[in-house]
């Protein structure tokens, strides 16, 4: 048994960014398990419900909203790091790891270009408050099989196995456990950006959230027409906000 953490969702202007921890035996996940980004959608929810189902595993999400993601005290790879710690620290906190009394093998899918300082940085996460009182958003998160994952994160502090961390880039690939992870982080994204897609009803769709998106930068076109701001589930501090924010001012000028 060992944790195996991931992130999704760095990339995109719309919406969180989620990372999930899971703990488990890799015997006890599906055969099939493997990067999130390899399987269809389909398959990605019924592992993840698959894997909530069992008691031999523990989980732990958490989100990073649009407003924390924007702070200019922070960048990218503190976000991923810091956010991969909370649902480290949610999953040891179940109750597979609570009877463990050897050190917790943890193996991350690096979020640095180096993968030795991530993994000493998210090993001193966890060791420390997993970022929580910096600044962090409350997080989702789940126990061990079945829960609801709406757990807060451990109090700083908290009694929590010790961590041995490693780091790789393709290790949502390499590696099953990390595999599982991205699937988790996945789907319970996908799962956030529906419930922010229901809030927008008189627009036609969202889209997947990413600048890329046709459908992404009409919803935000749209957007910023009606109103002159873009919405709250927008990563405001990303170039396509500001790119959109100016066209619309000189529209506005130009129409003046």
């Amino acid at each position: 048994m060992y944790l195996g953490v991931d992130e999704a969702g760095k990339g995109p202007v719309l919406g969180p960014m989620v990372a999930a921890a899971v703990l488990a035996d890799p015997a006890h996940l599906p055969a099939d398990v493997d990067d999130s980004k390899r399987l269809s959608s389909d398959r990605r929810e019924a592992i993840d419900a698959g894997l909530a189902a069992l008691d031999t595993v523990a989980i732990g999400v958490a989100f990073v909203e649009p407003d924390e993601i924007d702070r200019p005290d922070t960048d990218m790879n503190t976000l991923t790091v810091r956010a991969q710690a909370r649902a480290t620290r949610t999953a040891l906190s179940g109750a597979v790891a609570a009877d463990c009394d050897e050190p917790i093998r943890v193996v991350a899918d690096a979020g640095d270009t180096s993968e030795e300082r991530f993994a000493r940085r998210l090993r001193e996460f966890v060791d420390g408050d997993g970022g929580a009182g910096d600044g962090g958003t409350d997080d989702d998160g789940a126990g061990d099989g079945g829960a609801d994952r709406t757990d807060a994160i451990p109090e700083a502090g908290a009694a929590l196995p010790s961590v041995d961390v490693t780091a790789a880039h393709g290790a949502d690939a390499d590696d099953p456990v990390v595999g599982a992870a991205s699937v988790v982080a996945k789907v319970s994204r996908d799962e956030r950006m529906a419930a922010i897609d229901a809030e927008y009803t008189e627009y036609a769709d969202l889209g997947s959230g990413y600048p890329s998106d046709p459908t992404t930068r009409s919803f935000l076109r749209e957007y910023v027409a009606d109103t002159g701001d873009v919405p709250d589930c927008a990563r405001r501090s990303w170039a396509t906000c500001d790119d959109l924010l100016a066209a619309a001012e000189q529209s506005a000028l130009d129409e003046f």
